[in-house]
């Protein structure tokens, strides 16, 4: 069950050159191949190019042949692939076709005339394998974004595929249920000989795992080998070989278990110093109590009918602090966030933002400017707030809506994402671009809270670098920031605070350091290999080995 690509050449249609560029591949059956690039780098659509979607349905131009299983992909549209190929895309919602957790995992093997007792034994066996069984009965509306991710990979496994192809199949999970759906995929690919082939942003979760890497510096090449040899001179690495590529370990460690047997002497040597002294240069903003409270939630319920979601939640957040939000899928962050835009159902509870009530099931709507000005809320499905016919329209009609000068929109998205074109469709952006194109709009209107519900979702490492630059400055100018997450990475370089919810209430509340670098779940990479120091980040590191006239 190999694939093939022969002198392929990917372009999509208006583009002025091919996103890929005369590759030669060879994927062998029962691999874990890690793909990694930039956003907009082309992994999508490499992905998309195994079971045909690429062109049959994204259009643009094939040159080559991609050969699976002896199929070409040009004379076999992807309905005549569903056997062998199995892809789970960025938008798992988009893909779903039923309205419940069972019958979507069945739906694929309807397509495919599998026997109705066959049927029942292969649900029951990816319930269990993807560890959702509580679900069977829940309407896929209902699901957290993580939720729905599993169910996602759920409903193409049923159908037995011998390929799983899968674009950033963590990006909604937390840390535990990510480590689940990869185990899940390591049982395919170790006792059932599926190859897997994953395009993943968050490269710490995956690179440990992976068999080969294809790197796409975005210039239509493709670098092909192993993690190590890919690692060491990829532009794109994860924090663990940011560390070891700072203190010089010569093989660079992929796992944590692996640093940590090489981490003594540095352990050693950061032994004198206080990382909390290095807090501030993550830019962290002050979080004494002193700081001006300018949203303050009492009480806060949140049901959807008899589900409880958030259990009557006290919150405050205040001016200069950037808040990361975290916990398991389904703990009620969502929920919570929404709940305190005033939009969001809210059945107890009250929320004002400077003194201003806002009200629960109305809250902002219709208020125009005004609300703008006081919270914005960047959804998981960014895209819903997308429905210009172009970037440029949107950017402008943020500008207008927000009252802020002609361009401050573009820029703000220049910042995060680079040469997105103005000429096009949201649509047709990848998942990180059309997200950074939501944040840029929300953002234009500087407003005085600020509310992200899984922000770095689809963005690369330079692109969270950049958000995470815009929310200092934001919280620099006084803005209260609180970041719904499971991206511990990006929470451990840009908040300051860190809250832990499970079961609709917030169990940990305090400084990120002591809530993050002491959690077996939410630790970040640097804190497991440091343990039982409370570093954080691989600056950090560097910057206390230089201000201690270590070379690092």
């Amino acid at each position: 069950m190999t694939i093939r690509f022969e002198h392929v050449s990917l372009q999509h249609a208006e583009a002025s050159a091919p996103v890929i560029r005369d590759l030669d591949l060879q994927i062998g059956e029962g691999e874990f191949i890690l793909v990694i690039g930039r956003t907009g780098s082309g992994k999508s659509t490499l992905l998309q190019a195994i079971n045909g979607l690429f062109p049959h349905f994204t259009g643009g131009t094939l040159r080559g042949r991609v050969i699976v299983d002896g199929r070409d992909t040009i004379e076999c549209p992807p309905r005549e692939l569903a056997d062998v190929v199995g892809l789970v895309g960025q938008d798992p919602l988009a893909g779903f076709v039923t309205d419940t957790v069972e019958e979507e995992l069945a739906y694929a093997m309807q397509q495919i005339g599998i026997a109705p007792q066959a049927m029942r034994t292969r649900v029951e066996e990816t319930l269990d394998l993807l560890g959702i069984a509580d679900l069977r009965d829940r309407a896929l509306r209902t699901l957290s974004g993580g939720q729905q991710q599993r169910v996602a990979i759920g409903s193409v496994l049923t159908a037995g595929p011998r390929i799983l192809v899968l674009d950033e199949p963590t990006s909604a999970l937390d840390p535990t249920s990510a480590e689940e759906v990869l185990a899940a995929l390591l049982r395919l690919v170790h006792d059932l000989g599926v190859t897997v082939i994953v395009a993943e942003h968050r490269m710490e979760r995956v690179i440990g795992y992976a068999d080969r890497m294809l790197s796409l510096p975005g210039d239509g090449t493709v670098i092909d080998g192993s993690p190590t040899t890919v690692a060491r001179a990829a532009s794109l690495v994860p924090p663990l070989v940011g560390l070891g590529r700072a203190v010089g370990w010569d093989p660079l460690p992929l796992t944590v278990r692996a640093a940590r047997v090489l981490a003594g002497d540095l352990r050693a040597r950061l032994a004198e110093h206080d990382p909390a002294s290095f807090a501030r240069l993550r830019g962290a903003a002050d979080t004494s109590s002193c700081r001006r409270e300018v949203l303050s939630g009492r009480g806060i319920t949140v049901t959807y009918g008899a589900v409880v979601a958030v259990r009557g939640v006290d919150l405050a957040l205040r001016a200069g602090e950037i808040a990361a939000l975290m916990g398991r899928n389904g703990s009620g962050k969502s929920s919570l966030l929404w709940a305190l835009t005033g939009v969001g159902a809210r059945r107890a509870g009250a929320v004002t933002i400077d003194g201003e009530r806002i009200g629960s099931g109305t809250g902002l709507t219709g208020r125009g400017r005004a609300a703008r000005g006081l919270v914005g809320l960047v959804p998981q499905t960014a895209g819903d707030l997308l429905y210009r016919e172009s970037v440029q329209a949107e950017c402008t009609a943020a500008d207008v809506e927000s009252g802020a000068l002609a361009g401050t929109c573009s820029a703000l998205l220049a910042r995060l994402t680079p040469d997105i074109p103005d000429e096009q469709h949201p649509r047709d952006l990848s998942e990180g671009q059309r997200l950074s194109l939501v944040l840029a709009v929300q953002l234009t209107a500087r407003p005085r809270v600020i509310l992200l519900d899984e922000p770095t979702r689809g963005l690369d490492y330079p692109a969270k670098a950049a958000l995470g630059h815009t929310l200092r400055l934001l919280a620099a100018d006084g803005h209260a920031i609180a970041v719904s997450t499971h991206d511990v990475e990006f929470a451990a370089a840009v908040s300051d605070r860190t809250l832990v919810m499970a079961v609709g209430e917030i169990v940990a509340d305090g400084p990120t350091a002591q809530v993050l670098a002491t959690s077996p779940a939410f630790a970040p990479q640097v804190s497991k290999v440091l343990a039982p120091q409370r570093w954080l980040t691989v600056d950090q590191v560097s910057v206390a080995l230089e201000a201690a006239g270590v070379p690092s």
